[in-house]
């Protein structure tokens, strides 16, 4: 088969007012009111994610840095060398008066992003919070209400979002080229979970372990291993964990792929096919492991009918799971993608690129297809777009009225895996009715001395 890529298309500059995603919307409060003005950032996590988002906001004012990790803290603070210096983000938020800073950037590992991101959202600062929100679904959905409640910019990271190529193929969904979109598959190849062995070996694993050690090692100098653990049940410090993105694969610590992966691709179809919350999710995949994701999935989401889009099932498949499409080789195989099935055409998609495709055909061959004009601004950047909201007032295209339902989503998913059960979801409630005992997966037990902010805010968003 032939490939036709799409081609980039020059656009004006982004217009102040213009939504860039599915879901946004306006910050009540602004503290920057000048576009001359260095926002004031504190950093919660300064290695890996926290650093590149520290070159990223290069441009702004650092008055704060925190991390577990004294190696990677001084690396930061050689950037910042007159940021107040902070091993535990509680001490942070209780030393750092209200008017030392703006807003708050928040890359530490997932099991503690809730507990770094609902404090500045209680003090109605800024927030920009790596994926996936939250470690559970009850976490996402109490961040979501207390970003809503604070009224402030927020953006999760969902670098992906600001892609020109996205905005392309939404104009394409939602402007009628493909006609109805009753079926949309998402695939990817990382395979972070339960491996065995050989598997492991295969994808040049550093460490593979089917449990949970039973003998620690030696904690390295640098790390404080009881602040990394956090709200985390205590354990030994072992290397299956960290240095490194290990901490992924553990229940306690991650989900494996699906949230992580799935907050980037499965938020194309979120965006351009209206998504929300699923009505019913169902999983396969191998039995459940107490302790680890698991490395390969599947899940079938249904969802409703959303004004003049039909109900469609969105696939997600991981490791070595595919569709059968691709299985057969009737598209290209690519190794992570897309694919919006419409009654007109199909699209095939990555990050960048897109494919449009008629009865195994290409574009060239399809002449009644039409491309809709552009209608959506090209993203001035995706860290630029939190900047502009707070200084200018313009919109962030993954602010957490977007961000928690597509992560919610997601961990919807692993519910439905861990618990092995069709889930029929109710939002409104957060109840599961086909299955109340997979409830016990929406949230987890925190360690002592670790507790999340006592206000019921998910009570405040059901009236």
């Amino acid at each position: 088969m032939k490939t036709r890529a799409r081609s980039t298309l020059s656009r004006r500059e982004f217009v102040t007012g213009v939504a860039l995603g599915g879901a946004v919307g306006f910050p009540n409060i602004v503290r920057a009111t000048s576009r001359a003005d260095k926002l004031r950032l504190a950093f919660i996590g300064s290695g890996g994610r926290g650093a590149h988002n520290l070159q990223q906001f290069a441009a702004e004012e650092v008055v704060a840095l925190c991390d577990v990790n004294e190696n990677d803290l001084t690396r930061a603070a050689q950037k910042a060398p007159a940021a107040k210096k902070f091993r535990d983000y509680r001490r942070l938020y209780d030393e750092l008066k209200g008017s030392e800073y703006d807003a708050v950037v928040v890359s530490t590992t997932e099991h503690t992003h809730a507990f770094a991101v609902l404090p500045p959202l209680e003090r109605k600062k800024h927030v920009y919070c790596e994926k996936p929100l939250a470690h559970n679904l009850r976490e996402t959905r109490l961040v979501t209400e207390a970003a809503r409640r604070a009224g402030v910019v927020t953006q999760m990271g969902t670098q992906n979002h600001a892609n020109t190529s996205f905005r392309r193929i939404v104009e394409l969904v939602q402007g009628g080229a493909l006609g109805p979109v009753r079926e949309c598959h998402v695939w990817v190849s990382r395979a972070w979970g339960c491996q065995t062995k050989e598997e492991a070996e295969k994808n040049k694993d550093i460490v593979w372990t089917m449990e949970r050690p039973a003998q620690g090692m030696t904690v390295p100098a640098h790390l404080d291993w009881e602040l990394w653990l956090g709200p985390a049940p205590a354990r030994p410090f072992h290397e299956v964990y960290v240095p490194g993105p290990k901490w992924y694969r553990w229940w306690d610590f991650g989900s494996g792929t699906m949230p992580d992966l799935g907050s980037h691709w499965n938020d194309l179809p979120f965006w351009a096919l209206r998504l929300d919350a699923p009505r019913t999710v169902t999983a396969s995949g191998p039995p459940p492991h107490p302790e680890l994701a698991p490395a390969s999935m599947s899940l079938v989401y249904e969802y409703n009918a959303r004004g003049a889009m039909p109900p469609v099932k969105l696939m997600w498949y991981q490791g070595t799971a595919k569709p059968e499409v691709w299985k057969a080789g009737r598209i290209p195989q690519w190794p992570n993608g897309m694919l919006f099935v419409g009654e007109k055409a199909t699209i095939l998609a990555d990050y960048r690129n897109y494919l449009l495709l008629v009865d195994d055909k290409t574009l060239a061959a399809f002449s009644p297809f039409t491309v809709p004009p552009p209608t959506i601004p090209d993203s001035p950047g995706h860290h630029a777009e939190w900047v502009a909201a707070i200084k200018n007032g313009t919109p962030t295209g993954v602010p957490f009225s977007y961000g928690g339902p597509l992560t919610e989503a997601n961990q919807l998913g692993i519910v439905a895996y861990r618990s092995g059960k069709r889930i029929e979801w109710d939002p409104k409630t957060m109840r599961i009715a086909s299955a109340p005992d997979a409830e016990r997966f929406l949230t987890r037990e925190y360690r002592k001395g670790w507790e999340l902010p006592s206000r019921d805010l998910l009570r405040a968003g059901q009236e």
